[in-house]
């Protein structure tokens, strides 16, 4: 059956829509090529640093950081910031919503010994869940997006007075646009929105989540020096990471940010993905043997957009025969075993590219 081919003037002309990592644009490649004299070099001598600067000047810009909120970097991925926000950011308590496999992972690794058990707000897959104002806890913690189901939260500051809203926003950011004062630490690895590789952390922070690391810092918690926020806010000051930076990473990442503030910014990004997932969406509810696996619209993702099918259409069968014809990982989240397709429509992906994608998929179901 894979051998079937769909016809060409159907398939995209780009056939990457997976949710981690992005596609990334040629001319992405382009700039990492012209700027490859960069590899190889020391991480502490001005050509990294003024790369380091460019890409924390461009995520001030993009996200219109008021007085006191800093960009910070670090070495590993969105994993180890949680394990560095339980060592540096929750003090006592922290409170979550866990509405997918990202959100409960958070829930883990803010479950340390030094720490009172966390407070989880538990949704089904496919919807969000929400505080209900009874938690005592000094962090509210949730995913913006939840990768996994395509279930995407609102940005909203969480908690009484004193308390920090640290959202996960690692397939959220740079596709959707917020408002950063409704949060304290917007965290994110650069894979996705931004097309970038891994390697590296992001945060951005508001002047009373710099004040708890600090705090938290002089206290007698004992913080491994990776895992340790203020060591980290430390080096972003002088544009560094604690330990060599992945290099190729920030330069595909400095070419896309360039490309979103030429292009318009973050609301262009958030128009352009809320463009393609809304295509999707619209498909599959005009669709007979379809529907979006999110059902309320107001929590639908505008950058993973995930689709059920009924018995009749066979979706594992589907996503092979258009990854035979160059459309790959549209699967769906493995663990949740779903006869459904998750596609990425992350700033990197062309609309006009989902809408053939959508045309691909109506003809691979009727060959099948």
């Amino acid at each position: 059956m894979t051998g079937y081919r769909i016809p060409t003037d159907l398939l995209p002309l780009d056939g990457r829509f997976g949710c981690g990592p992005s596609k990334v644009r040629p001319e992405q490649v382009d700039y990492l090529m012209r700027h490859a004299d960069l590899l190889g070099t020391s991480h502490r001598q001005k050509p990294i640093r003024a790369l380091v600067a460019r890409v924390r000047e461009g995520l001030a810009d993009l996200y219109r950081l008021p007085a006191g909120y800093e960009v910070i970097l670090g070495n590993g991925g969105s994993t180890a910031f949680w394990d560095a926000a339980a060592f540096s950011l929750i003090e006592n308590r922290s409170a979550h919503l866990a509405f997918g496999e990202f959100g409960a992972k958070f829930v883990k690794a803010a479950s340390a010994p030094w720490l009172q058990k966390p407070f989880v707000r538990v949704g089904e897959p496919g919807t969000v869940s929400a505080f209900d104002g009874t938690e005592e806890a000094d962090v509210f913690a949730w995913p913006h997006n939840e990768t996994s189901t395509g279930a995407m939260a609102g940005v909203t500051r969480q908690g009484p007075a004193g308390a920090l809203s640290v959202v996960d926003a690692t397939s959220a950011a740079g596709g959707v646009d917020i408002d950063i004062t409704e949060t304290d630490v917007y965290y994110f690895a650069p894979q996705k929105n931004f097309a970038s590789d891994g390697g590296l952390w992001f945060a951005i922070m508001s002047p009373a989540a710099i004040e708890r690391v600090n705090r938290i810092a002089e206290s007698d918690r004992y913080i491994p020096e990776f895992l340790s926020l203020n060591i980290a806010i430390e080096n972003s000051r002088l544009d560094q990471t604690l330990n060599t930076p992945a290099v190729a990473t920030l330069l595909l990442m400095d070419a896309q940010i360039q490309w979103m503030r030429e292009s318009g910014g973050l609301a262009w990004a958030g128009a352009r993905t809320k463009e393609s997932s809304d295509l999707i969406y619209a498909w599959a509810e005009a669709h007979p043997n379809a529907s979006p696996f999110v059902a309320n619209p107001d929590h639908r993702s505008q950058v993973v957009a995930t689709i059920d099918f009924d018995e009749t259409v066979d979706a594992a069968a589907v996503a092979a025969l258009l990854r035979a014809n160059g459309v790959v990982d549209i699967d769906p989240y493995r663990k949740l075993g779903r006869n459904q397709l998750r596609v990425a429509t992350f700033t990197a992906i062309e609309p006009t590219d989902v809408r053939r994608l959508l045309a691909s998929i109506d003809d691979a179901i009727a060959h099948i």
